[in-house]
């Protein structure tokens, strides 16, 4: 501790994440390795200079830098200002190959940080392009896994991330589809720990689904079209319905502080490495975006709830 520099800053929280994500790795790799199948083969099994728990710190904490580019953010401040935390520290191109193999445990630790239900949640999509549209038919790094989408901003080529958040802003479920997916596709696979009630917003209008959630115990809420009938509802389900702008929120702030969104990927596998971490670094955020109901608008929670 005493020969941490004082130009780091925030380095508790380093350290708490490192923690987090030791003792994360030493839960998951065993359970790992009793699912991998012998081929009756000597394998080497050498301990890199990096850790995995490092490996996954480092990841995630780019993700609260302001750096827009890794590879920068690694050169000018990693092997700059962090080289006291993380004495074996290896090479930039040393470190991405090592980045690869992280995927596995980011991803299970994601999901043993996910929030239970509280009775309210929001989902709603959000396109993650990975190249420019003109370039569409010339990528080739997420060629037949990609997919050309329209979005309420026009054309994208690449995926949809679908989310479902809390009234606290915590993340609930996520999952990840090709850009020509229907919003309500993955619904089923989405709300498979919910209950409650779901707030979405016009693209989730199917009376199918409203149905099936509902003998699953989770009511859709969905505004109306121009040419649908008015339907009654209860006064403080419109409310928490204007209120769905919560998750278009985290969506931006995912796309603009976390960096889940740009197009310099070189594999599949370093597009997920950045998603998950991303993810795991909005998680661990303490100042998400959260409702802030009045005290008049409280007030009809308890009769409503």
């Amino acid at each position: 501790m005493n020969n941490i520099p004082t130009y780091i800053k925030n380095y508790e929280s380093l350290i708490f994440r490192f923690c987090l994500f030791d003792d994360c790795c030493k839960d998951f790799f065993p359970k790992y390795q009793s699912y991998l199948i012998s081929n009756d083969k000597i394998l080497r099994k050498r301990n890199t200079s990096l850790t995995m728990a490092e490996v996954m710190t480092l990841v995630v904490e780019f993700h609260y830098s302001k750096y827009r580019d890794f590879k920068a953010f690694y050169h000018e401040y990693v092997l700059s200002f962090l080289k006291p935390l993380f004495p074996s520290l290896c090479s930039y191109n040393r470190f991405v190959r090592l980045a690869k193999r992280a995927i596995m445990p980011l991803f299970y630790c994601l999901n043993n940080l996910m929030t239970k239900c509280s009775g309210i949640s929001f989902v709603d999509s959000t396109p993650l392009r990975v190249c420019r549209t003109k370039r569409t038919f010339n990528h080739k790094v997420f060629k037949n896994i990609a997919s050309l989408g329209k979005s309420t901003m026009g054309w994208f080529f690449g995926f949809k991330l679908h989310l479902v958040v809390d009234d606290q802003g915590n993340l609930l479920s996520f999952t990840l589809t090709p850009g020509n997916t229907n919003d309500r596709a993955p619904l089923g696979k989405l709300s498979k720990n919910l209950f409650g009630k779901l707030f979405a917003d016009k693209g989730y209008i199917s009376s199918k689904w409203f149905m099936k959630l509902l003998s699953k115990g989770l009511k859709l809420i969905t505004g109306i079209k121009t040419n649908m009938k008015n339907k009654l509802m209860t006064l403080i389900d419109k409310i928490y319905l204007r209120k769905r702008s919560l998750i278009e929120t985290i969506n931006d702030h995912l796309k603009n502080v976390c960096q889940i969104e740009h197009s310099r990927h070189r594999s599949p596998i370093n597009f997920l490495v950045n998603l998950f971490s991303a993810l795991i670094a909005y998680q661990l955020n303490p100042k998400k975006p959260k409702l802030n109901l009045t005290n008049s608008e409280l007030k009809l929670l308890p009769s409503h709830l």
